[in-house]
Protein backbone atom coordinates (compact mmCIF):
# COMPACT_ATOMS: atom_id res chain seq x y z
CA UNK A 1 0.00 0.00 0.00
CA UNK A 2 2.74 2.49 0.69
CA UNK A 3 4.78 1.24 -2.15
CA UNK A 4 2.10 2.56 -4.35
CA UNK A 5 1.32 5.39 -2.65
CA UNK A 6 -2.16 4.58 -1.36
CA UNK A 7 -1.27 5.92 2.49
CA UNK A 8 1.73 5.25 4.84
CA UNK A 9 2.64 2.22 7.15
CA UNK A 10 0.89 3.34 9.84
CA UNK A 11 -1.96 4.07 8.07
CA UNK A 12 -2.24 0.24 6.05
CA UNK A 13 -4.26 -0.99 9.68
CA UNK A 14 -6.73 1.24 9.20
CA UNK A 15 -7.44 0.46 5.77
CA UNK A 16 -7.23 -2.82 6.02
CA UNK A 17 -9.80 -2.42 9.18
CA UNK A 18 -12.13 -0.37 6.84
CA UNK A 19 -12.19 -3.49 4.25
CA UNK A 20 -10.84 -1.15 1.75
CA UNK A 21 -8.72 -4.12 0.64
CA UNK A 22 -9.82 -6.68 -0.71
CA UNK A 23 -8.14 -10.51 -2.39
CA UNK A 24 -10.31 -13.08 -4.47
CA UNK A 25 -13.12 -11.15 -3.18
CA UNK A 26 -12.19 -11.40 0.65
CA UNK A 27 -10.78 -8.43 2.96
CA UNK A 28 -7.23 -8.47 3.92
CA UNK A 29 -7.53 -8.49 7.25
CA UNK A 30 -3.48 -8.04 8.49
CA UNK A 31 -0.72 -6.30 7.20
CA UNK A 32 1.60 -8.90 7.35
CA UNK A 33 -0.17 -11.25 4.82
CA UNK A 34 1.81 -11.27 1.10
CA UNK A 35 -0.59 -10.96 -1.98
CA UNK A 36 0.69 -10.57 -5.37
CA UNK A 37 0.05 -6.72 -6.27
CA UNK A 38 -2.07 -7.65 -9.28
CA UNK A 39 -4.19 -10.19 -7.23
CA UNK A 40 -5.61 -6.99 -4.71
CA UNK A 41 -8.33 -4.34 -4.95
CA UNK A 42 -7.99 -1.16 -3.35
CA UNK A 43 -11.68 0.76 -2.79
CA UNK A 44 -13.04 -2.15 -5.56
CA UNK A 45 -10.30 -0.95 -8.29
CA UNK A 46 -7.12 -3.05 -9.15
CA UNK A 47 -3.86 -1.61 -7.75
CA UNK A 48 -2.38 1.16 -10.47
CA UNK A 49 0.95 0.33 -12.57
CA UNK A 50 1.28 -2.87 -9.60
CA UNK A 51 4.82 -3.42 -12.04
CA UNK A 52 6.20 0.17 -12.20
CA UNK A 53 5.04 3.03 -13.69
CA UNK A 54 5.88 4.27 -17.05
CA UNK A 55 4.09 7.34 -18.81
CA UNK A 56 4.88 9.92 -21.67
CA UNK A 57 3.68 13.25 -21.10
CA UNK A 58 3.50 16.70 -23.43
CA UNK A 59 5.59 18.82 -20.92
CA UNK A 60 3.83 22.45 -21.34
CA UNK A 61 5.76 25.50 -21.65
CA UNK A 62 6.94 27.50 -18.40
CA UNK A 63 6.79 23.99 -15.77
CA UNK A 64 10.03 22.69 -14.44
CA UNK A 65 11.61 19.38 -14.31
CA UNK A 66 12.22 19.08 -10.57
CA UNK A 67 10.76 18.45 -7.24
CA UNK A 68 11.96 21.61 -5.27
CA UNK A 69 12.02 24.93 -7.58
CA UNK A 70 9.35 27.54 -6.95
CA UNK A 71 6.94 27.76 -9.63
CA UNK A 72 4.67 25.41 -11.44
CA UNK A 73 6.33 21.87 -11.76
CA UNK A 74 6.00 18.93 -14.33
CA UNK A 75 4.44 16.86 -10.86
CA UNK A 76 2.14 19.36 -10.64
CA UNK A 77 0.14 17.88 -13.47
CA UNK A 78 0.59 14.31 -11.86
CA UNK A 79 -2.30 12.35 -9.75
CA UNK A 80 -0.57 12.80 -5.97
CA UNK A 81 -1.13 9.37 -5.47
CA UNK A 82 1.92 9.13 -7.68
CA UNK A 83 4.01 11.08 -5.70
CA UNK A 84 3.50 9.47 -2.45
CA UNK A 85 5.16 6.31 -4.55
CA UNK A 86 7.96 4.59 -3.38
CA UNK A 87 10.65 4.55 -5.36
CA UNK A 88 9.42 8.26 -5.68
CA UNK A 89 8.53 8.98 -9.60
CA UNK A 90 11.34 11.05 -11.75
CA UNK A 91 10.96 12.59 -14.89
CA UNK A 92 13.78 10.41 -16.94
CA UNK A 93 16.18 12.86 -18.32
CA UNK A 94 15.27 16.78 -18.26
CA UNK A 95 13.33 19.50 -20.34
CA UNK A 96 13.97 23.37 -19.62
CA UNK A 97 10.87 25.66 -18.66
CA UNK A 98 11.15 26.89 -22.30
CA UNK A 99 10.85 23.68 -23.74
CA UNK A 100 7.72 21.85 -24.48
CA UNK A 101 7.20 18.46 -25.60
CA UNK A 102 7.83 14.32 -25.33
CA UNK A 103 8.91 13.72 -21.56
CA UNK A 104 8.97 10.19 -19.84
CA UNK A 105 8.45 9.72 -16.27
CA UNK A 106 9.04 6.45 -14.04
CA UNK A 107 9.73 5.00 -10.84
CA UNK A 108 12.00 2.57 -12.29
CA UNK A 109 15.27 3.52 -11.54
CA UNK A 110 16.71 1.41 -13.98
CA UNK A 111 14.61 2.12 -17.01
CA UNK A 112 15.27 5.95 -15.66
CA UNK A 113 19.28 4.91 -16.58
CA UNK A 114 19.22 2.98 -19.52
CA UNK A 115 17.43 5.88 -21.47
CA UNK A 116 20.04 8.48 -19.79
CA UNK A 117 23.14 6.56 -20.31
CA UNK A 118 25.92 8.04 -22.69
CA UNK A 119 26.55 4.55 -24.01
CA UNK A 120 22.81 4.18 -25.56
CA UNK A 121 22.72 6.98 -27.50
CA UNK A 122 18.98 7.38 -27.64
CA UNK A 123 18.00 9.57 -30.51
CA UNK A 124 15.85 12.46 -29.41
CA UNK A 125 14.36 14.28 -31.92
CA UNK A 126 13.56 18.18 -31.32
CA UNK A 127 11.26 20.83 -33.44
CA UNK A 128 12.38 24.03 -33.25
CA UNK A 129 12.37 27.91 -34.77
CA UNK A 130 15.23 30.17 -34.75
CA UNK A 131 15.28 34.05 -34.71
CA UNK A 132 17.73 34.03 -37.54
CA UNK A 133 18.27 31.61 -41.13
CA UNK A 134 20.36 28.65 -40.12
CA UNK A 135 23.07 28.52 -42.56
CA UNK A 136 22.66 25.47 -44.55
CA UNK A 137 26.38 24.37 -43.66
CA UNK A 138 25.25 24.08 -40.22
CA UNK A 139 23.75 20.43 -41.61
CA UNK A 140 27.19 19.06 -42.16
CA UNK A 141 29.02 20.80 -39.35
CA UNK A 142 26.57 19.04 -36.72
CA UNK A 143 26.84 15.67 -38.67
CA UNK A 144 30.57 15.96 -38.63
CA UNK A 145 31.41 14.32 -35.03
CA UNK A 146 33.89 17.39 -34.57
CA UNK A 147 31.48 20.36 -34.29
CA UNK A 148 32.46 21.44 -30.46
CA UNK A 149 30.69 24.33 -28.50
CA UNK A 150 32.26 26.46 -26.18
CA UNK A 151 33.08 24.99 -22.89
CA UNK A 152 32.78 21.14 -24.11
CA UNK A 153 36.23 19.33 -24.41
CA UNK A 154 34.86 16.79 -26.34
CA UNK A 155 33.06 17.12 -29.51
CA UNK A 156 29.56 16.81 -29.93
CA UNK A 157 28.38 13.18 -31.22
CA UNK A 158 27.17 13.63 -34.77
CA UNK A 159 24.14 15.20 -34.81
CA UNK A 160 20.85 14.37 -37.76
CA UNK A 161 19.81 18.33 -38.79
CA UNK A 162 16.88 18.76 -41.39
CA UNK A 163 15.52 22.22 -41.87
CA UNK A 164 12.06 22.98 -43.02
CA UNK A 165 12.42 26.63 -43.31
CA UNK A 166 15.13 29.45 -43.00
CA UNK A 167 14.42 29.58 -39.41
CA UNK A 168 13.04 25.87 -39.12
CA UNK A 169 13.50 22.21 -38.55
CA UNK A 170 14.26 19.30 -36.75
CA UNK A 171 17.52 18.23 -34.91
CA UNK A 172 18.19 14.63 -33.74
CA UNK A 173 20.62 13.83 -31.39
CA UNK A 174 22.16 10.92 -29.30
CA UNK A 175 23.54 12.20 -26.45
CA UNK A 176 22.12 14.80 -23.69
CA UNK A 177 24.54 17.64 -22.83
CA UNK A 178 23.10 20.53 -21.21
CA UNK A 179 21.20 23.16 -23.26
CA UNK A 180 22.61 21.38 -25.97
CA UNK A 181 19.86 22.14 -29.15
CA UNK A 182 19.93 26.25 -28.16
CA UNK A 183 23.46 25.87 -27.50
CA UNK A 184 24.39 24.39 -30.93
CA UNK A 185 21.93 26.14 -32.79
CA UNK A 186 23.55 29.79 -31.38
CA UNK A 187 26.85 28.75 -32.15
CA UNK A 188 25.72 28.57 -35.70
CA UNK A 189 24.37 32.06 -35.20
CA UNK A 190 20.56 31.22 -34.99
CA UNK A 191 19.36 31.57 -31.35
CA UNK A 192 16.58 29.14 -30.82
CA UNK A 193 13.65 31.03 -30.98
CA UNK A 194 10.86 28.09 -30.06
CA UNK A 195 11.66 24.72 -29.03
CA UNK A 196 9.61 21.11 -28.43
CA UNK A 197 11.06 17.71 -28.13
CA UNK A 198 9.18 15.60 -30.49
CA UNK A 199 10.46 12.23 -30.73
CA UNK A 200 12.40 10.08 -27.47
CA UNK A 201 13.42 6.43 -29.53
CA UNK A 202 10.55 4.79 -30.94
CA UNK A 203 8.09 7.21 -29.03
CA UNK A 204 6.54 9.83 -31.51
CA UNK A 205 4.62 12.61 -29.54
CA UNK A 206 2.20 13.02 -32.76
CA UNK A 207 1.50 9.48 -32.84
CA UNK A 208 0.10 9.71 -28.82
CA UNK A 209 -2.33 12.80 -28.83
CA UNK A 210 -1.39 14.55 -25.99
CA UNK A 211 -2.33 18.06 -25.14
CA UNK A 212 -0.46 19.98 -23.39
CA UNK A 213 -0.06 18.69 -19.45
CA UNK A 214 -1.65 15.39 -20.47
CA UNK A 215 -0.07 12.07 -20.51
CA UNK A 216 -0.52 8.66 -21.15
CA UNK A 217 0.74 4.92 -19.76
CA UNK A 218 3.27 3.41 -22.23
CA UNK A 219 5.33 -0.16 -22.39
CA UNK A 220 8.67 -0.12 -21.29
CA UNK A 221 9.47 -2.75 -23.25
CA UNK A 222 9.25 -0.35 -26.57
CA UNK A 223 12.80 0.59 -25.78
CA UNK A 224 14.69 -2.40 -25.41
Amino acid sequence: MSRYGYCSRREVAQWLKRGRVTRAGEPVRSPNEKADPQDVLVDGEPVEFPNGLYVALNKPLGCTCSHKEAGELVYDLLPAQWLRRNPAVNTVGRLDKETSGLLLLTDDGAFEHAQTSPRRHVPKVYAFTTEQAVPPAAVEQFASGEFMLQGERTPCLPAELRLTGECAGRLTLHEGRYHQVRRMLAAVGAPVLTLERVEIGPLKLEDLNLAPGEWVAIDPAMFS
